[in-house]
């Protein structure tokens, strides 16, 4: 059932309206709001429900929170409670809470705090960049991360940097890498044993140097150490790039942030896979450690414990960097990985071991040997130079950032996911010192190995560009499905209340029944939902928050909006 906003105006609305209309660079003036209790470990391990600490609230990557005040009997009842306007560009936020504080990620390194209950801003950050920060890469800040009394930021050009939770002022601030060169972070900080840990992007072309996962002291940015994600020559696994040079083995960037298990004392981190993209390009055939990995690190040291390569050597930018979710399962601790061939990975995460591949059946492109996970390509499916070629999927993979989300309840992983086939054209790729930036990652073909020459629906799925399905991550069976006309750009979420959320492309976001996938609650917002819904409470109210928008320009319609039911 659609539930339009129907109520007048409140005071949350009337100054969503107010924000709208100031000036560039202006900002409301308001209060900060009482002082900030410091964080500990031990709250980010166990934090309290009505909290939201981590981007996926806990560190083993769930996305699952126990509040159940909205429910399957009452989640048709959910009504607007306040909203508030984010700031133009790409947007795709994990808000935090904490005691009734929200702090939002925004485009173009701004952050602001609100009070969770009434959207009323608190303070802004607004990042000060050397250049246009949009000339390495699409500037986006999708997480943030705090602890004791301060809220970390991680930024489009390499730095990291402490911001006072209570006045939003700067703490410090650390350069980490040359974003000259392309370095850049596109997603927050972890904090794990009070270091905040990080994964650098920005090695899809040739230069010095490579991408990294790194270690801070939260008081000072100092580095404590610095992992990194490529095999260099003399190094183990080094020989899997053949005699390739240090400076052409491009790629294994950490796009996402990573999980934490505390019993085992392990991060587990995934790696993006080898750049460029095809084996033809790259000028090697061999593994590529550590891309298209999960990597085992030992917090103290950074120490690589133990990999495991989904696709050793993958040649198509289908690589399976996102979220691991950490979950006992069966006597096991497993840890469970979706990427864009849309096969649900499940790996020992004690050992490194491979137990278990569930494919969705949309790719054509490799084979999984059951007993042993090994992955190889089909006959045919290895590009050839200038040979133009169709595959499933394409680029943008059957999912991709918006995560999934496990219920406990249900035992099923919820996972929104997009269909389509593409072709192309590959090509070799000179050896050289290579730019950066947006335009040379998407449209310099020369320089990337490719060139796009079609591509659309699967056929498989020629009606619905998005779907959305409950797998069961004992037998990969999809329990239910949810059929879409577009593609979803907001992550998974699931509840104590027994709901999932979904969205789609053209605006719609629903509450479904986690067990059945019977809709509950179904509203249209004013531009897709992105980003991370979350949900929270304060003063024994619990709210659900999800972002909108996603536009680049000024304009946008980046909005947070904040649902709660009835208080009668």
């Amino acid at each position: 059932m659609t539930h339009p906003f129907r109520q007048a105006p409140t005071a949350a609305a009337l100054m969503l309206l107010a924000w709208c209309l100031l000036p560039a660079g202006a900002a409301p003036v308001a209060a900060q709001g009482p002082p900030v209790e410091p964080i500990s470990d031990a709250m980010l391990l166990d934090p309290d429900p009505a909290d939201w600490l981590h981007w996926r609230r806990t560190l083993d990557g769930w996305g699952y929170s126990p509040l159940e005040q909205i429910n399957r009997d009452n989640a048709h009842q959910l009504q607007l409670v306040w909203a508030a306007a984010l700031r133009p560009g790409l947007s795709q936020p994990a808000p935090l809470v904490r005691a009734g504080r929200m702090y939002i990620p925004n485009p173009l390194g701004y952050v602001q705090a609100v009070d969770a209950a009434t959207g009323e801003r608190l303070w802004e950050y607004r990042k000060t960049f050397e250049g246009n920060p949009d000339d390495t890469f699409r500037s986006r800040t999708r997480s943030l991360a705090i602890y004791g009394d301060k809220v970390y930021v991680t930024t489009n050009d390499a730095h990291i940097l402490a911001l006072d939770a209570a006045t939003g002022e700067v703490a410090w601030d650390r350069t980490v890498a040359d974003w000259r060169r392309g370095y850049r972070y596109t997603s927050g900080p972890i904090v794990v044993k009070g270091q905040i840990v990080a994964g650098i992007t920005g090695c899809e072309r040739y230069k010095e140097g490579g991408c990294f996962i790194s270690a801070h002291d939260p008081e000072t940015g100092a580095e404590l150490w610095r992992t990194s994600t490529i095999a260099n020559p003399g190094e183990p696994g080094g020989d899997t790039w053949g005699d390739l040079p240090t400076m052409f083995r491009a790629g294994g960037d950490a796009w996402i942030p990573g999980s934490y298990d505390p019993e085992l004392d392990r991060i587990y981190w995934g790696t993006a896979q080898a750049k460029p993209w095809a084996r033809l390009s790259r000028k090697t055939d061999g593994d590529a450690l550590y891309t298209n990995s999960a990597l085992a690190l030992r917090p103290d040291t950074g120490e690589i414990d133990w990999y495991y390569q989904f696709v050793p050597g993958e040649s198509y930018d289908l690589d399976e960097s996102f979220e691991s979710v950490l979950i006992d399962h069966d006597g096991r601790k497993s840890l469970f990985k979706m990427g864009k061939l849309g096969i649900l990975w499940e790996i020992d995460r004690a050992s490194g071991e491979f137990v278990a591949a569930h494919d969705l059946g949309f790719q054509n492109l490799v084979d999984i040997d059951p007993a042993t996970g090994r992955v190889a390509y089909r006959p045919g499916r290895l590009q050839q130079a200038g040979v133009e070629i169709e595959f499933c999927p394409g680029m943008m993979g059957i999912r991709n950032y918006p995560a999934t989300a496990y219920h406990p309840d249900t035992g099923a992983l919820y996972i929104p996911i997009h269909p389509h086939c593409a072709k192309a054209v590959y090509t070799e790729v000179e050896q050289k010192d290579g730019p950066v930036g947006d335009y040379y990652f998407y449209q310099d073909y020369e320089g990337a190995g490719w060139r796009p020459t079609g591509g659309g629906p699967h056929p498989l799925s020629p009606e619905h560009g998005g779907q959305f399905i409950a797998m069961d991550i004992a037998t990969g069976e999809v329990l239910w499905r949810r059929m879409y006309a577009t593609r979803a750009l907001s992550a998974a979420l699931t509840t104590g209340g027994g709901l999932v959320t979904s969205a789609d492309g053209e605006g719609n976001f629903y509450l479904h029944d986690a067990a059945t996938g019977d809709v509950l609650f179904q509203v249209r917002l004013p531009a897709p939902p992105q980003g991370y819904p979350i949900t929270y409470a304060v003063g024994g109210r619990q709210y659900l928050a999800v972002a909108v928008g996603g536009g680049r320009v000024a304009g946008a319609a980046n909005t947070l909006f904040v649902f709660g039911v009835p208080e009668d």
